[in-house]
């Protein structure tokens, strides 16, 4: 005995041209039917919450599955698993496409050399597959939009349960954030890290899905935005600032990366105000707040109060 709920949707040329669509979700538990072998067209993210089974390569060997973890089903690549028969399992999936699948795939947050990924923990992906699930009525105006604008927010949160990784990124990505604007090569932040410049590549590529150059000036030229939009400093000041000695140099950069030049950027985005600029994150859950304003006193009162009071009385409902 098992226990199926899924639908399917099928988005416009417009919905794809946003980047991801989702095709189907579906929520199953049980001793549920072995799947495959099949080949599909599209992705699939199967999110096992509960329970284990197995999952077979193309050349039959089998991969044994233990909850929680992640099945990737990409197109093209055969596959064939099923929960165990005694136990079944409980799954959520999500079925989706998109041009936007190659660069998530670039950046790791797909793979399809590895179809079985341990996880975690799989309360946040389980909870925003329960999202979409609430989304798929069929009387949903917003159901292609918002579901599709989910299945960017499921990979996020694959990407942070995913076992072999820290969700926030791990030591060295940390510090090389911290680190990101002091005047050092790549090799010399693999140096501060006992590393070779490879293992530094290979580190940052596996955390971040970018190769330390990338991630590092990512980091930089965020900050110079931050320089540029809120301070008045100069754009030679900006770029020591971040890192770099030769202003000319960091304006070529900058203008070539953000598609502007940082003389443009601050004309553009400039928010400075007095009371000066914080590095703080607010905390969402307390936010500052306008004090409210208060009413100025009246030049003229009124020298009879009560006559007033009592006219007021004579015309309320």
């Amino acid at each position: 005995m098992y226990h199926t709920w899924m639908r399917f949707f099928t988005p416009g040329p417009a919905h794809h041209r946003l980047g991801l669509v989702c095709l189907g979700v579906g929520l199953q538990y049980g001793a549920l039917p072995t799947v495959g072998p099949r080949i599909l067209d599209h992705h699939v993210a199967v999110v096992i919450s509960t329970g284990g089974g197995w999952y077979a390569t193309p050349d039959g060997r089998r991969t044994t599955v233990t909850a929680p973890a992640l099945l990737w089903l990409t197109p093209g690549v055969p596959h064939h698993y099923a929960p165990d028969t005694a136990t079944g399992w409980d799954e959520g999936f999500v079925d989706f496409a998109g041009p936007a699948t190659a660069s998530y795939t670039e950046l790791g947050y797909i793979e399809p050399d590895r179809p079985v990924v341990p996880l975690s923990d799989a309360t946040g992906p389980r909870g925003v597959i329960a999202r979409m699930a609430r989304a798929a009525r069929r009387d949903n105006p917003l159901l292609e939009v918002e579901t599709g604008a989910a299945v960017h927010e499921l990979l996020v949160a694959l990407r942070r349960a995913r076992a072999d990784l820290a969700p926030d990124g791990d030591l060295v990505l940390k510090a090389l954030a911290r680190d990101a604007c002091l005047p050092l090569s790549v090799a010399d932040h693999a140096a501060r890290h006992g590393m070779s410049a490879a293992e530094l590549r290979t580190a940052v590529r596996r955390g971040a899905g970018c190769s330390p150059k990338d991630y590092l000036l990512g980091i930089r030229l965020g900050r110079a935005k931050e320089l540029l939009a809120a301070t008045d400093l100069p754009v030679a000041a900006v770029a020591r600032r971040v890192g770099y000695d030769d202003p000319a140099y960091f304006s070529r950069l900058f203008t070539r990366r953000v598609g502007t030049a940082p003389v443009r950027f601050r004309a553009t985005q400039g928010r400075a105000v007095p009371g000066g600029w914080s590095n703080q994150v607010p905390d969402p859950d307390d936010p500052p707040r306008i004090p409210a304003r208060q009413t100025a006193p009246d030049p003229h009162p009124d020298p009879h109060p009560e006559t007033a009071d009592r006219t007021a009385r004579r015309v309320s409902p």
